[in-house]
């Protein structure tokens, strides 16, 4: 099994004892106590580029990122410093995250949130919602192009954005039968944890006009940010690197001022 393989396996087994807690309908009766979602594609699409800030503490090729770890703290800081968008890991076992985190971020900023999580269910598109996300994540990598269908059309149906990721030109391929308005390519292959920036500029080309292209993965400095500017990349998802500074606002201001 890859490491994907693995996280799947783990995270079907999470959703099914979630399930036994919350009943769906008890979720949904959630969402209406959430504000309406904040447009996740409209903020990138003010800002060229737009930069899409992790908060993040941990991963599982790396172990623990960050130990003096505020996830409220973080996000208040990247929006001061200029994030467009965050993205909230949520996954427990291999992020150290946490679903409360999302409420928690979004009653402390005003920017669009997308939870970054492994999404196999429908039961998370609507619990999504209900903890407060604008955009969800679908990795192609994990989905069949069914289930794909499924979760796309049910965040959307919910007024959330979707981020559809994908890493090589099979899973971009069956994206775009998703008619999606944002692509994101991951440079990390989540079956063997491997990064390699030239797989988002090699896709780059293969990507329609029309849609909202976004760099994940890797994206160290502000060399890499225009190398992808260049080939026709819009926004920017950075993690890792920020959360590794001691100052991650002046990380993030540095990394948008000379980039």
């Amino acid at each position: 099994m890859s490491v994907l393989d693995h996280i799947c396996a783990d995270k079907r087994a999470h959703i099914e004892r979630k399930k036994a807690q919350f009943s769906l309908p008890d979720i949904e009766k959630l969402i209406k106590n959430q504000s309406a979602p904040r447009g996740f594609i409209k903020a990138l699409s003010a800002h060229t580029p737009s930069y899409i800030t992790e908060v993040k503490k941990a991963s599982p090729s790396k172990g623990v990122i960050r130990a003096d770890f505020d996830a409220v703290e973080i996000a208040k800081t990247y929006v001061e410093n200029g994030g467009t968008c965050l993205s909230v890991l949520t996954d427990e076992p291999y992020f150290q995250g946490m679903d409360m985190y999302l409420g928690m971020i979004r009653r402390a900023v005003d920017v669009p949130l997308l939870r970054k999580d492994f999404m196999l269910d429908p039961y998370q598109i609507v619990e999504s919602r209900a903890l407060g996300a604008d955009c969800i994540l679908l990795i192609m990598a994990a989905l069949p192009d069914q289930q794909a269908r499924e979760l796309y059309d049910l965040a959307t149906d919910y007024g959330m954005d979707v981020l559809v990721e994908v890493h090589d030109k099979a899973e971009l391929d069956r994206a775009m039968a998703l008619s999606p308005a944002m692509i994101g390519v991951n440079n990390r292959n989540l079956k063997t944890l491997e990064v390699n920036l030239q797989t988002g500029l090699d896709l780059a080309k293969a990507m329609p006009d029309n849609v909202v292209k976004v760099a994940e993965s890797g994206i160290a400095g502000p060399a890499d940010i225009q190398r992808f500017r260049d080939v026709g990349y819009d926004a920017f998802l950075v993690g890792e690197s920020l959360m590794r500074e001691e100052d991650i606002g002046a990380a993030l201001r540095k990394l948008r001022d000379q980039s």
